[in-house]
């Protein structure tokens, strides 16, 4: 159910959306960024993705200027934000990781100002920094193994392929008209798979390197093995490339990833007695391993 202020169809300059799964401790440092009141020109959703660590009780006691979305059941990061799409008010859609914050007060001024003076923009991302304040890489020129690709990716506008989807902006109008996020996505892969159809759809992928964001990372998967990260992010690809890539492109890079996680495995399994940190080595090889059993899975036709 969708709480907080009742919503008035006047046009704002921008509606904030973030998704939230187990991130209490993170959360109100996120809306705490956004300031204590939003002002007459914003508003903000959070849309809780059946949370079990008080995620949304903290939402609805402490910060009652949000509209707040509970839900039941986990929808995946794609179709909670796209849960709200019809509910925003903001001439640009702010979509705002819970496990980052704003460094400046006057950060979302900058991304509207940079937005409505570069119209051939469709979606732009923020800097994102580490809590120590080193860089945070946010930024890709090309789509994975787009090596590969033939005339997949003729006439596409602009330089960037994508952006980190933890603090970007975007037109409401577009994103209306090409349906939100793809909700076959649950976690990965939806940031770029919405920045390909966005430049597919004639527009440019852009960067505001004049503000930051924190950006602590990798929240939403705390609970989780990471083998088993690394097998959703490995389907997440493919669910991409089966969306986008021609089926002899795709049978080229699974043949590149399969031939370069056998060569990583038996390399790690070679200089493992020689290594001192055996841990961190472990680690490396238990991510490949994982890997190669999603691919091999996808080769023998069972789906990844």
């Amino acid at each position: 159910m969708t709480l907080g202020i009742p919503i008035k169809m006047d046009l704002l300059d921008v509606s904030i959306i973030i998704v939230t799964y187990n991130t209490a401790d993170m959360i109100g440092r996120c809306l705490a960024s956004l300031g204590p009141e939003m002002g007459p020109s914003r508003e903000v959703f959070v849309v809780d993705n059946a949370s079990t660590d008080g995620s949304a009780d903290i939402v609805r006691n402490r910060y009652p200027w949000v509209h707040l979305t509970v839900n039941t059941e986990n929808r995946g990061f794609a179709a909670a934000n796209n849960q709200v799409l019809p509910l925003c008010r903001g001439r640009y859609l702010y979509y705002l990781n819970p496990d980052a914050k704003l460094t400046d007060s006057h950060l979302l001024e900058e991304c509207i100002r940079f937005m409505d003076e570069s119209p051939q923009i469709g979606l732009a991302g923020t800097r994102l920094i580490n809590p120590d304040g080193s860089r945070q890489e946010s930024i890709s020129w090309k789509y994975p193994w787009q090596k590969f690709t033939t005339s997949e990716m003729d006439g596409l506008q602009g330089t960037i392929a994508c952006v980190l989807g933890a603090s970007m902006i975007a037109r409401t109008e577009l994103i209306r008209r090409l349906g939100g996020f793809d909700e076959d996505f649950i976690l990965y892969g939806e940031d770029q798979d919405l920045c390909l159809r966005i430049r597919r759809a004639g527009y440019e992928i852009g960067y505001i390197g004049s503000v930051a964001v924190v950006h602590f990372g990798g929240q939403s998967e705390r609970q989780s093995v990471p083998e088993e990260v690394w097998k959703k992010k490995t389907r997440a690809e493919y669910l991409f490339y089966r969306k986008h890539y021609f089926p002899e492109t795709i049978a080229k890079i699974r043949r590149a990833d399969l031939l370069k996680t056998r060569f990583r495995l038996v390399t790690l399994t070679l200089i493992m007695p020689f290594l001192g940190d055996r841990v961190m080595a472990e680690g490396k090889r238990n991510k490949y391993r994982a890997i190669y059993e999603t691919l091999k899975s996808e080769s023998h036709g069972k789906g990844i």
